[in-house]
Parts: structure tokens; sequence; C-alpha cells
């Protein structure tokens, strides 16, 4: 019997970042932005798929993030704290509109929180 290197959770969600992603193309005027949850951390780029390159990337190991983090902080803050961050060097560069790839997680929780966070700093998504 072949063993499976990836849980059936992971694979599912595997799944639906390919349909996703087959959807979603980033330019350099409107770029995506990715997210990326693991069970400690949140990570956020903005990629230009025509050129493929990415412009920018925000996390919550960054000093930017890490200097408002106070002990008890939870990961939504994290979130939080994070795409404000994302939202304000997008800003600067001049980019006021992204496509939202979630990476195939539910649009919940620690996703959403980034999310609204984008938009509250005036980056329309």
């Amino acid at each position: 019997m072949k063993m499976h290197s990836k849980s059936p959770k992971v694979q599912k969600r595997l799944r639906k970042k390919k349909a996703l992603r087959d959807k979603l193309t980033g330019t350099p005027e409107i770029p995506r932005l990715v997210v990326y949850r693991s069970n400690r951390h949140m990570y956020a780029q903005l990629v230009d798929d025509v050129n493929n390159k990415v412009l920018m990337g925000g996390s919550d190991l960054e000093e930017a993030v890490k200097t408002d983090l106070k002990d008890d902080t939870t990961k939504t803050d994290m979130s939080t704290l994070v795409g404000k961050v994302l939202a304000a060097k997008a800003l600067e560069q001049g980019i006021k509109q992204v496509i939202f790839d979630r990476n195939g997680f539910k649009y919940h929780g620690r996703v959403k929180a980034l999310a609204d966070a984008v938009r509250e700093a005036g980056v329309e998504i």
C-alpha cells in the first residue's frame, strides 16, 4: 500500500486552491493578494502573474508587525495587523485594488480578518 505524504485535509485544500487559481490572475495594476495561514503565522503577498513577480509581501514575522504585538495578542489580531501593514505598503506603491486569493482556505477567521483589514486601510478587494 502506498503512503500519502499529505493528509486528506491538506489534499482537499490544494484541490480548492487549484480550482481558485485557474480563475484568478493578477496584473501589475491589479495584483493578486495571496494569503497563507499556518498554525502559528500568517503570510500575504501581492503577486503580478503577468510578469511572474512578487511585488511585495508581509507576515507577522516582520518588525513592523512585531512592534505592535502584545503578550495577549490573538492570531486573529496578528492577521489584522499583517493586513494593515501590507495595505499601507500597497498604497505607497500606488496599488489601490487587488484580487483576493484565499489559497484554498475558508474565508473565515484569520483569512477574513486579514481581508477586512486590507479593505479598512483603503485598498479595494
